[in-house]
């Protein structure tokens, strides 16, 4: 299952110790992993919150063209476009587990509205944050983001507004679980973009992210955690 994450110092980081699992040598197959260029990589040790098989992994990884997807949620409709040429095993990925409904009727368990990192976390079927599809697979990082103001290391960058990414757990432990920024979070550019959030989708998460943070005992004005108006992806349709 893909630990859960959390935030320090206004970057996402593992509540645990990182995953230390050294991804593939080129050329090279484990048991349970893919023959193609993305090499798909089963966990037994963290099997799948729902079903689901590996994905295809053919010789050539399509990496032309935007895919749309369509999500329908009770807050609202949350339209994507993603990248192929950005990210293409993480979009081959992505529409693997949609046309597996692998989304459908989850929960978007996190919210956060740091002022620095204004995020939705989706893609959990357990709906704990620690949930996944039963398999890993590479990074596909990005190399062109602007640097994040006030940053004197020059490590963090900014993830726009309307940045679709994958949350991990460490380098190379992409699974299913990602997020949606609906504000600039600044962050180390550890997270592989792989989209944009359309506009429509941009209302509905101003809505829910208005909403605020589920209060506990322990905080009552916490700025981590459940949103308030629970927001469920209800169905994920990819168009390719």
């Amino acid at each position: 299952m893909l630990r859960k994450l959390t935030i320090v110092a206004g970057a996402l980081l593992t509540a645990a110790a990182s995953l230390t699992v050294a991804g593939p040598t080129a050329g090279a197959t484990t048991p349970g992993t893919t023959h193609g260029p993305c090499q798909y990589t089963k966990t037994p040790d963290e099997p799948a919150a729902r079903p689901v098989p590996l994905p295809p992994d053919p010789s050539h990884t399509p990496n032309h063209g935007k895919v749309r997807v369509d999500v329908r949620t009770n807050q609202g409709p949350l339209p994507l476009t993603l990248d192929r040429a950005a990210a293409p095993c993480t979009v081959q990925s992505f529409t693997h587990l949609a046309r597996w409904k692998f989304y459908d009727r989850t929960t978007c368990h996190r919210l956060t509205t740091y002022p620095t990192l204004a995020v939705l976390q989706c893609g959990d079927p357990s709906g704990t944050g620690e949930g996944g599809p039963g398999y890993r697979y590479k990074d596909e990082l990005p190399v062109d983001l602007a640097p994040a103001p006030n940053d004197p290391t020059g490590e963090r960058k900014i993830y726009p507004r309307g940045t679709l990414a994958m949350a991990n757990a460490g380098p190379d432990t992409n699974g299913s679980q990602f997020f949606l920024v609906y504000g600039n979070a600044y962050l180390r550019p550890n997270y592989t973009i792989f989209g944009t959030v359309g506009e429509a989708g941009l209302a509905t998460l101003d809505r829910v992210a208005a909403g605020g943070v589920q209060s506990t005992p322990e905080d009552p004005a916490p700025v981590d955690g459940a949103p308030v108006l629970r927001t469920d992806l209800e169905t994920v349709k990819a168009h390719c």
